[in-house]
């Protein structure tokens, strides 16, 4: 069967924003939960969705934080529940809670990340933190919440990921860094071309039970905790910031801003226009086009497109198959 990877003509802009994409709809009765979701493109992943009128739930490690931050958006009546994804128990507990209510999960948006640390850095398993806590605390949570995933009838997981999945494949023989010498921006791209691999075999998987997975890459958003993170120096060098400190904002080129990024993770929760579509890696509100072509990062090409590697089915398997073995350690 050959593979869906390819604009569809969404009509949308790479410099629309999430309001743009629910411009007109009606989100009532729909329940979300985002990871993340009070923070960066997070919190405008949350606001979008409860303003069109879905009930939302944040999952965030520091609950009071949370509660403070989309208090101070005027998004009060959002819900907050304690998740650290480096916790298994924690993960659990959040899942539980969401089970114990018998509410179906129409739309789960994985968006929580690690900012990438300069130094290695391990959780309690001996797991490295980027993919630990970018995918397998996702997986491990998706996984939990299928049953609510099941009774809607119809839902969606949206991966939130990068156009860093064009830099590696999976580590299949030290994801952990654990004989090779650690690297963060290699240790990011696992993490996001996790993302979109998990995308692919969920939706393969459950797509019979009327669950559907997509990946997405946002934009690159300056301002976030992860590129904040990565210092002046090489924000200039990027072309993300100009040589007074402003952010540079430049949509056509990946640069965006918080409600823009948010977009396309709105657009992969929500449009009709991807109905009976999954297993899609999308960027500027379009599922992406396949382009294997090697490009390096610039000041002024941030290449993005999908990459064979990252949707490909048997990669994607073997993933789902070692994440289950690694909650099993």
């Amino acid at each position: 069967m050959p593979h869906r990877q390819h604009p569809i003509g969404s009509g949308f802009t790479a410099a629309s924003t999430a309001a743009d994409v629910l411009a007109g709809a009606d989100l009532t009765g729909t329940y979300a939960v985002v990871t993340g979701g009070h923070a960066g493109i997070g919190l405008e992943v949350t606001r979008a969705l409860a303003e069109a009128g879905a009930s939302v739930t944040v999952g965030a490690r520091d609950p009071e934080r949370a509660t403070a931050a989309l208090t101070e958006a005027g998004l009060e009546a959002v819900a907050v529940d304690r998740l650290d994804l480096l916790d298994p128990a924690s993960i659990s507990a959040f899942a539980d809670h969401r089970l114990q209510t018998g509410r179906p999960l129409h739309v789960l948006v994985n968006c929580a990340a690690a900012p990438p640390p300069k130094q290695l850095q391990r959780d309690s398993r001996g797991y490295e933190v980027q993919f630990a806590t970018n995918h397998l605390g996702h997986f491990q949570l998706t996984l939990a919440l299928r049953p609510a995933l099941r009774a809607a009838g119809g839902a969606r997981v949206v991966n939130v990921s990068s156009g860093a999945q064009r830099f590696s494949d999976i580590r299949w023989d030290d994801p952990h860094f654990q004989r090779d010498e650690y690297h963060q921006g290699a240790a990011y791209a696992q993490s996001k071309v996790a993302n979109v691999l998990f995308a692919v075999a969920l939706d393969h998987r459950w797509a019979e039970e009327g669950i559907r997975g997509y990946a997405v890459h946002p934009g690159v958003i300056v301002g976030t905790a992860l590129n904040s993170a990565a210092g002046r120096d090489a924000l200039l060098a990027e072309g993300l910031i100009d040589e007074s400190g402003r952010p540079v904002i430049d949509p056509e080129r990946g640069k965006k801003t918080p409600r823009q990024g948010a977009a396309t993770i709105v657009f992969a929760a929500t449009s009709p226009l991807l109905t009976g579509i999954g297993g899609v890696y999308l960027k500027d509100n379009d599922i992406a086009p396949l382009d294997d072509e090697v490009r390096p990062v610039t000041a002024h090409s941030a290449p993005a497109d999908a990459a064979s590697h990252s949707i490909d089915p048997e990669s994607a398997q073997r993933l789902w198959e070692l994440s289950e073995d690694l909650l099993r350690s």
